[in-house]
């Protein structure tokens, strides 16, 4: 993660390799129910994947590598390429050819494991009274269950246990910057997962940005971006500020 500053005000950023991308299956809906393609991303040697998997990537594989990452995007119907024509197996989808700058997405993706936690930590409990003798019950969860009726704990009580590892999704982000060369974008906001982990990125709707500095990539990778003559850029002022400087204005009018 990183910041960038976006008319005025400060962004988190998340920096994503987002591709290439291999086709390796086309799913139609006359032999498999539905819409579909199969894309595979990154590469690990041929060796590490299942002889059915070599047999089902054998168009794909090149170099001695195969797709370390495989994914299905489902659609309503195959969609077109740019240009009209089809997508066909082994082909590479780049970045440039689904995302563009200012449109809002989701991201799908595990979240860290944070292995056995209580349950302060895992939901949120307030704890025992820190006074009165209580000297071991600050971070106990309480009574967990009922007396003679049902006389047992109802599945699904809140308690300690395995946190974190789960699927989650994160709505209604946007693409900040595109960089279409290193295939990497910039998302408004943190994702679920590890640093280096895989996520999938869905497109909900074409957005636009403005005001979004020429000099985002300087800025995500630690470097001030350098001002033309050195002169300071103008200071834009909110409709909140100019409306809280109006009575100053003309309190000063009066006194005159």
């Amino acid at each position: 993660m990183s910041q960038t500053f976006i008319q005025g005000r400060r962004v988190p950023v998340t920096k994503i390799t987002a591709g290439p991308c291999v086709v390796t299956q086309i799913k139609t809906d006359k032999i498999d129910g539905y819409w579909a393609l199969q894309l595979g991303f990154g590469s690990k040697r041929i060796k590490n994947i299942t002889k059915p998997q070599q047999g089902h990537l054998t168009k794909n594989i090149q170099d001695k590598k195969a797709p370390y990452f495989l994914a299905e995007v489902r659609f309503d119907k195959l969609p077109a390429k740019k240009d009209g024509s089809e997508y066909s197996i082994g082909e590479t989808i780049i970045l440039s050819d689904i995302f563009a700058m200012g449109d809002i997405i989701s991201v799908w993706g595990t979240s860290k494991g944070k292995g056995f936690a209580g349950g302060v930590k895992r939901w949120g409990f307030a704890g025992g009274p820190k006074t009165h003798g209580q000297s071991d019950r600050q971070r106990a969860p309480g009574s967990t269950g009922q007396g003679t009726t049902p006389g047992r704990v109802l599945k699904g009580k809140h308690m300690a246990g395995r946190m974190g590892g789960e699927s989650v999704t994160v709505k209604n982000l946007q693409i900040v910057a595109i960089d279409p060369q290193t295939n990497e974008i910039m998302v408004s906001g943190p994702v679920p997962g590890i640093s280096s982990g895989n996520i999938i990125i869905n497109k909900l709707s074409s957005g636009k940005l403005e005001g979004i500095h020429e000099v985002v990539a300087q800025v995500v990778e630690g470097e001030a971006p350098a001002e033309e003559g050195g002169e300071k850029p103008e200071e834009t002022k909110t409709p909140e500020a100019q409306a809280s400087d109006a009575p100053t204005q003309v309190k000063e009018e009066s006194n005159a």
